[in-house]
């Protein structure tokens, strides 16, 4: 039986352009012409083409499946397990995506309960940086602290937010008030501020193990941009980011 290159462009989901371009390159050409002129394909070459598609849909290059559909003597096997290897590296590429692209979207729910005027009255002039909440999404999206506090952000009204900041900016008074009197990170007055702290970390992660905090005290060192989120810059001074990291440490091994 001989098939018109319209008919086997539609049986095969491709087009007759496809095909065209197959039989100019030498991959697969009809065994036939039709009295007009028109290519012909046989029952062989429609096999032959079932197995060029297949190997293409695995990802092979033109290239390569001529040599596959050529060549009897191929190590077919060897192809199939690079593809293979090839092919589980893409799937873990794309879940890397899919996990990247929703980390963000959880991101963008970060403080969306606000609007940017209730933003404005609530937090003064303070802004996160551009793309900032995308990037802690990335980082720290995996964890059950993230996704404990991104519940709470969502459901948290305009009056809450305020209750939040109010009781940030007086812990910033009081940490100030320390670190002014000249004591020690190490001491009393300043664990006690690292152990509230932890308690307003873990209004928003559900709970917040000294080990976690750390890894946030640590950020304020490394990250000004994080500790601009607890101490605006206003009320920042040198050594502050250290005393904080150094008053949590004391604290958890207290």
């Amino acid at each position: 039986m001989e098939y018109p290159v319209g008919k086997v462009a539609g049986l095969a989901g491709i087009t007759v352009r496809t095909l065209h371009h197959y039989d100019e390159i030498g991959l697969l050409s009809p065994s036939g012409r039709s009295p007009a002129g028109y290519r012909s394909y046989s029952e062989s070459d429609v096999d032959r083409l079932q197995r060029v598609l297949y190997y293409r849909e695995l990802g092979f290059a033109l290239d390569e499946i001529a040599t596959l559909v050529d060549d009897p003597g191929t190590d077919a096997l060897a192809h199939l397990k690079r593809q293979h290897e090839l092919l589980v590296e893409r799937i873990r590429r794309l879940e890397r995506m899919v996990a990247s692209v929703e980390h963000a979207m959880e991101a963008r729910t970060m403080g969306h309960a606000l609007t940017p005027e209730e933003k404005l009255e609530v937090f003064g002039g303070f802004t996160e940086p551009e793309g900032y909440a995308e990037q802690v999404a990335a980082n720290w999206g995996g964890t059950p602290e993230w996704q404990r506090g991104q519940a709470v952000v969502s459901s948290m009204s305009k009056q809450d937010w305020i209750d939040a900041e109010a009781l940030r900016q007086s812990w910033v008074d009081r940490l100030l008030a320390v670190v002014d009197s000249g004591a020690a990170a190490t001491g009393p007055a300043a664990m006690d501020l690292a152990e509230e702290h932890r308690a307003m970390l873990g209004r928003f992660m559900g709970e917040c193990s000294h080990e976690r905090q750390a890894q946030v005290a640590e950020l304020y060192v490394t990250d000004p941009v994080q500790l601009g989120f607890l101490v605006r810059e206003p009320d920042q001074r040198p050594g502050l980011a250290e005393f904080i990291r150094d008053a949590v440490r004391a604290n958890a091994a207290r």
